[in-house]
């Protein structure tokens, strides 16, 4: 089915006013039923990155950063079981899963000698039970498994669809008997420019 720009510019705009979670989707989808979910979700991607590019400059400003934590600690205090961390990330409209980095820099600021490396604040996203406060791991958690934009989980959807796409491919060059090389051989063979499949020969795949 072709997505037309009217349809486009409709879904889009419905796109303002819901947050970046599984259950607005489930919504869009009731809203466009004609659309397949991949369609929907493509264009709640497309959107969502957009405006958090441009509003993701007033999140990380020190003012706010120390808001966010304030705010965060106060709601744990009173209902640690809450999606404390989650519900704010909807409230001032910025990705879950990108909250819940800030949340934790901050966090780990507060209670380590040395500031966290990249790699550390990286491998307690993929896996928050590295968290050393259990409240806060299942805080983050929730923002993981609710982000449908941004985080680990949507990381690792993304490169499970490329690999498939990438097996569809390779299927099809050889179901047409096309010559090729793949990532690794152009690796080996000293290419900058890796791309999935490379033809040997120039061919028109339309007469393929």
């Amino acid at each position: 089915m072709i997505l037309t720009k009217a349809q486009y510019d409709e879904i889009a705009q419905c796109l303002v006013s819901v947050p970046p979670t599984r259950q607005s989707l489930r919504k869009l989808k009731q809203r466009f039923p004609s659309q397949s979910q991949a369609t929907l979700l493509s264009i709640f991607s497309q959107e969502y990155q957009k405006h958090i590019k441009r509003t993701h400059a007033k999140h990380h400003t020190s003012e706010a950063i120390e808001s966010y934590y304030q705010r965060y600690l106060n709601g744990v205090v009173k209902n640690g079981a809450a999606p404390v961390l989650l519900d704010l990330a909807n409230e001032v409209d910025y990705a879950p899963s990108l909250m819940a980095r800030l949340i934790l820099e901050k966090f780990l600021q507060e209670h380590e000698e040395t500031p966290p490396s990249k790699s550390v604040i990286n491998s307690m996203l993929r896996d928050p039970s590295q968290i050393p406060d259990g409240v806060l791991a299942n805080q983050v958690y929730q923002c993981i498994v609710n982000d449908c934009c941004y985080g680990p989980l949507v990381d690792c959807i993304k490169h499970a669809i490329g690999h498939e796409h990438e097996v569809l491919l390779r299927d099809l060059l050889l179901e047409k008997n096309l010559s090729f090389l793949d990532e690794d051989q152009l690796r080996a063979k000293g290419y900058d420019k890796t791309p999935d499949f490379i033809l040997q020969v120039p061919v028109d795949l339309g007469q393929a």
